[in-house]
């Protein structure tokens, strides 16, 4: 079993593998300033920001490296975010991460807390680690409040890609 949630499904989401196809509707996450106001490097230009984003999703889907899957509102089969399970290196350690991205118009409805629960009842089932994180920007409040809703805890402060962060835990 791999780390992706390729067909899985909650409640109003289905998860699938992103296409190419989805790249318009998700330039609009990285033309919304409020998307990135929280972290340093990214690209300024959003179809840059944006085919960075899938090229990255691209390596990772293909080098076993988990990867955000597309959420697809079951009942209006619109592109909703892109959430999934993320092999990240942190301070040299190998971690697993939840990780979760919303189109600004979807934010405050629960769709980050319900793909995020996902994630982790997918990889607790498939006993995928011993533990999950979240890497969340310390400015980042929505973001955490997330983390906390999903049952994790904060384990740690550090530096990942010149942003401080908050490490987000939760034990499996």
């Amino acid at each position: 079993m791999g780390f992706l949630l390729d067909g899985e499904e909650s409640d109003r989401l289905l998860f699938r593998k992103i296409r190419q196809s989805d790249f318009s509707v998700w330039l609009h996450f990285h033309q919304d300033h409020r998307t990135s106001e929280f972290w340093i490097g990214l690209p300024k230009d959003p179809k840059i920001a944006c085919k960075e984003d899938f090229e990255r999703t691209f390596f990772r889907y293909k080098n076993d490296l988990g990867g955000k899957m597309a959420l697809i509102s079951k009942s209006t089969e619109e592109l909703v975010g892109l959430s999934g399970l993320l092999v990240q290196k942190v301070d040299g350690v190998q971690e697993l991460e939840i990780a979760y991205s919303l189109l600004p118009k979807f934010w405050k409805k629960g769709y980050a807390i319900e793909a995020a629960a996902q994630c982790k009842s997918y990889a607790k089932a498939n006993k995928l680690a011993k533990s999950l994180i979240s890497i969340i920007h310390v400015d980042n409040i929505p973001s955490q409040k997330v983390a906390l809703k999903n049952g994790m805890l904060l384990d740690s402060s550090t530096t990942y890609h010149e942003n401080p962060v908050n490490i987000y835990r939760i034990l499996l």
